[in-house]
C-alpha cells in the first residue's frame, strides 16, 4: 500500500478528510499517468453519498486517511489509452463505486464485478499498482475504461451523477426481482432519501404500484404529488401498518439507520421479498416470526456490475429519470455533510467540481 508510485506524475486538486473528525479540507495529490487501458476524465460533478459520511468519520473502522471521497462522478474524457475502443475524447461519462477487480473470477466473467472478492472501490481502496484510490472530490480522475460508463446525452450531468451509486443500488435489485419486465406489481420503498426517491421514480417508470414507507408524515405530499407514489405509510403508525399487511410483492429498504425489519416484513405478501440496500452502521433487527409465517425472504444487494450499470444509465435516459439534487460549491462540502447527517437534503447533494453552474 502506497500513496503513489513513480508513475503518479499528474498533480490533482481535491478535497479530503484527514482524520475521524470528518472535516474536509483542500488536498493536493498525484494520480497515475493515463495507461493503455485508461481514460482520463475532467470531473464536472460528484454526488455526496451517505457512504462518504461513514468513510470520512471512519464509522466502519476501515478508512485510510487522508481519504478523498466521491463515487458518483460525471465528467468528460480528455485522454484515451491506446487499447481503449469504446470511448473517445469528449465523451460524457460516469464513474461509480468500482475501480478494479480480479477480472478472472466467475463474478467478473459474468459482469458481476461488484461481487468479486478482490473488488477495490473508487476511493479508500487499493488499486492494482498497490496505491490507495482517491475519489471524485477532485478535479481529475484516471480510470480503467472497464469501470466507466457512458452518460446518455439527454441526461444533465449534475442530476445524473448520483445515478452512479444511488441509481444502480436500487436498479439492480429491481432487475433481480423481475420488476423491469413484469409491470403491475405492488412495490414498497422504505425511506425517502437519496436512494428512496430515485427508487420511486424507477418503480413508477416500470409500471408498478408504489407505496412509500417512512417515519416522516411530512413527506407524504412529496412522495405522492411530486414523485408519483400511489400510497404512503407512516411506519410508526400501528394502524396504518396494520392496514398495509400482506399487500406488497417486493420491498426495497433504503434506510441507513438502525431499525427493525419486523414491521416491514409484515407488509409483504406470502412469498414476498425484502431487499436491504441501506447500510446502517449497527445491526438491524430481524425477527423470525414474520419470516416463518409468511414464507418471506430477506436479501441484500450492493450496487451493480458494469454491464448492469450501463443498462441502468440507458434505461434512465429512455425514461428521463434523474435524481433531485442540490448543487453546492466545494467550499460547502462540510456544511453538506453536516446536513446529510441530519437528513436535511432533498435528495442528493452534488458538488459542482468544475464550477460550471451558476450557484
Amino acid at each position: 500500500m502506497a500513496l503513489e508510485t513513480p508513475n503518479h506524475t499528474q498533480t490533482v486538486a481535491g478535497w479530503a478528510a484527514y482524520d475521524s473528525s470528518g472535516k474536509i479540507a483542500p488536498y493536493i495529490f498525484k494520480r497515475r499517468e493515463n495507461g493503455v487501458n485508461d481514460v482520463t476524465i475532467q470531473v464536472m460533478y460528484c454526488g455526496v453519498c451517505h457512504t462518504d459520511l461513514h468513510h470520512v468519520k471512519d464509522d466502519w473502522g476501515i478508512t485510510m486517511y487522508p481519504v478523498v471521497p466521491g463515487h458518483e462522478i460525471t465528467g468528460v474524457i480528455t485522454k484515451v489509452g491506446s487499447d481503449v475502443k469504446n470511448f473517445k475524447l469528449g465523451d460524457r461519462v460516469g464513474v461509480g463505486c468500482l475501480a478494479a477487480s480480479c477480472l478472472e473470477c466467475e463474478f467478473c466473467k459474468n459482469s458481476q464485478e461488484n461481487y468479486c472478492d478482490q473488488i477495490q472501490f473508487t476511493y479508500n481502496g487499493i488499486f492494482w499498482d498497490g496505491t490507495i484510490t482517491y475519489g471524485g472530490y477532485s478535479d481529475m480522475l484516471v480510470a480503467d475504461h472497464r469501470y466507466v460508463v457512458h452518460v446518455p446525452d439527454n441526461l444533465p450531468m449534475d442530476a445524473a451523477a448520483p445515478l452512479l451509486c444511488a441509481g444502480i443500488t436500487v436498479f439492480s435489485p429491481m432487475k433481480d426481482c423481475q420488476l423491469l419486465e413484469s409491470p403491475g406489481k405492488k412495490v414498497g420503498i422504505v425511506g425517502l432519501g437519496g436512494l428512496g426517491h430515485v427508487a420511486v421514480k424507477m418503480a413508477k417508470a416500470f409500471g408498478h404500484q408504489v407505496t412509500v414507507i417512512s417515519t416522516s408524515p411530512s413527506k407524504e405530499n412529496e412522495a405522492k404529488q411530486r414523485l408519483g407514489a400511489d400510497y404512503f405509510l407512516v411506519s410508526t403508525d400501528a394502524k396504518q401498518m396494520q392496514r398495509g399487511k400482506r399487500s406488497l410483492d417486493v420491498i426495497l429498504d433504503t434506510v441507513s439507520a438502525k431499525h427493525s425489519l419486523g414491521p416491514i416484513l409484515e407488509l409483504l405478501k406470502v412469498n414476498g421479498t425484502l431487499v436491504v440496500v441501506g447500510a446502517p452502521d449497527r445491526p438491524i433487527e430481524l425477527p423470525s416470526f414474520p419470516l416463518i409465517f409468511g414464507k418471506r425472504a430477506v436479501k441484500g444487494s450492493m450496487t451493480g456490475g458494469m454491464k448492469e450499470t450501463q443498462e441502468m444509465m440507458d434505461v434512465c435516459g429512455k425514461h428521463n429519470i434523474t435524481c433531485d439534487v442540490e448543487l453546492i460549491k466545494p467550499d460547502k462540502i462540510n456544511e453538506a455533510l453536516d446536513r446529510l447527517a441530519r437528513n436535511d437534503v432533498r435528495y442528493r447533494f452534488v458538488i459542482d467540481i468544475a464550477g460550471t453552474s451558476k450557484l
